[in-house]
C-alpha cells in the first residue's frame, strides 16, 4: 500500500489508470464480521460511477466501491517466473492451441474462430489473440451467427493472470451478459526433470490412439471427429500402459512435440490403480520422447478441483503460469 510522508494510507490510482494492474486496500462493512480490510490486487478493469471493478489472477471480477477505499496504488504488470521456462502468454496460447486443432477454423481480425462439432470447448470457441477489427459487440454478433450455423454455442476462450492476457475483455464480456462456465490453470515447467522422474518399463508409445488407448480415455463415443481433434498438432504421441487381461489400458496419456515445447494432455489412470505410479511412468516416457525430438519446456492444463493432479504435476517442477476460462454467450 501507498504510504504517504506523514505515515497515512493514500489512493494512488485514478480512472486513468484502467487497464493497469493494481492494489488496493478497502474498508469493510463494519456491521460485518471478520477483518476490517480487505486486500486486493488485480488489473483495474473499468472505474465508472464510483464503483472498480478488478480483476483477479483467477478471473475473478471484483466490484469495489471508491468511498471504500482507504489506499491503492500501480503494482508491476507480472510477477517473475521464480522458476521454470520463460514464457509469454501470447506464445503459451499459440502452441496450446496448435496442440489442440479444430476441425474447422476462420479469422475475425486477430480471433480465430474454432469449431470441431461441439468436441471440447477449446476446439470449440474464440481464441481472441488481438482486435477482431470491429467494435466488440459487432464482433460478438458475427461469433454467435457463426457458431449458430454449426449449431454450437457460442463460447471465448479467455485467460488471466500473465502479461499479455485478457482481464479487460473479460470485464465487458460479463458486462455483455456472456456467463464464465470453466476455469482452468496452463502450468509449465521444465521438461529434464520430468523425463529423470522415474522409470518407464512397460509403457507403449505409439503415433495413433488405437481402440485400446480410447477405451480408456474419458470421453466416450468418440467420433471420427474427436480422432481428428486427437490426432492433431505438429508430432503427437500416444502413451498406453497395458491392462491385465487384455482389458482396458491401466494408464494412458497424449504428448504433443512442438520445438522447445511438449504439450501432455490426456493422462489417465484405471481408478483402481491410482496412486501406484502409473501416471508418473506415463509422463516420463512420453517426456523421454519430447527431448529425443530436441523439446526442452512443457506444458499442461489442470482444474482447481484437480487436487490429485496438481500434487503431482508439482513434485514434478510445474507451476501455474496463467488462468484460463470460457465464456458462453447467454
Amino acid at each position: 500500500m501507498e504510504i504517504s510522508a506523514t505515515g497515512r494510507l493514500e489512493v494512488r490510482i485514478t480512472a486513468a489508470d484502467v487497464g493497469k494492474r493494481v492494489s488496493v486496500r478497502r474498508l469493510n462493512d463494519p456491521l460485518a464480521a471478520g477483518e476490517k480490510f480487505t486486500d486486493t490486487v488485480g488489473v483495474l478493469a473499468s472505474w465508472d460511477e464510483g464503483v472498480l471493478l478488478i480483476t483477479r489472477k483467477s478471473g475473478e471480477t471484483v466490484r469495489i466501491a471508491e468511498s471504500s477505499l482507504v489506499a491503492g496504488k500501480v503494482v508491476p504488470g507480472a510477477p517473475a517466473r521464480r522458476r521454470g521456462p520463460s514464457a509469454s502468454y501470447e506464445e503459451l496460447a499459440h502452441v496450446s492451441t496448435r496442440a489442440w486443432r479444430p476441425v474447422e477454423s476462420e479469422m475475425l481480425g486477430a480471433w480465430e474462430l474454432r469449431a470441431a462439432s461441439g468436441f471440447t470447448r477449446r476446439a470449440n470457441s474464440v481464441l481472441p489473440l488481438g482486435d477482431p477489427g470491429m467494435p466488440l459487440p459487432d464482433a460478438l454478433d458475427v461469433v454467435r451467427r457463426w457458431y449458430g450455423e454449426r449449431g454450437l454455442p457460442a463460447y471465448v476462450q479467455t485467460a488471466t493472470g500473465a502479461e499479455g492476457t485478457q482481464e479487460l475483455l473479460c470485464a465487458e464480456l460479463e458486462r455483455l451478459g456472456w456467463v464464465r462456465e470453466v476455469s482452468a490453470e496452463m502450468w509449465i515447467g521444465a521438461l529434464a526433470p520430468v523425463a529423470d522422474r522415474g522409470e518407464d518399463a512397460g509403457v507403449v508409445l505409439s503415433r495413433e490412439a488405437d481402440e485400446a488407448w480410447l477405451a480408456r480415455y474419458q470421453r466416450k463415443g468418440v467420433s471420427e471427429v474427436a480422432l481428428k481433434v486427437l490426432g492433431s498438432g505438429p508430432s503427437v504421441w500416444f502413451a498406453t500402459v497395458p491392462g491385465a487381461g487384455g482389458g482396458a489400458p491401466a494408464a494412458i496419456g497424449r504428448c504433443v512435440v512442438d520445438g522447445r515445447w511438449a504439450g501432455f494432455a490426456a493422462v489417465e489412470v484405471d481408478p483402481a490403480l491410482r496412486r501406484q505410479g502409473l501416471a508418473t511412468r506415463v509422463m516420463t516416457a512420453l517426456a523421454r520422447r519430447a527431448l529425443d525430438e530436441g523439446a526442452s519446456a512443457a506444458w499442461l492444463q489442470v482444474e482447481a478441483e484437480n487436487v490429485g493432479a496438481r500434487e503431482m504435476y508439482a513434485g514434478m517442477g510445474f507451476g501455474a503460469h496463467h488462468s484460463y476460462h470460457h465464456y458462453r454467450s447467454a
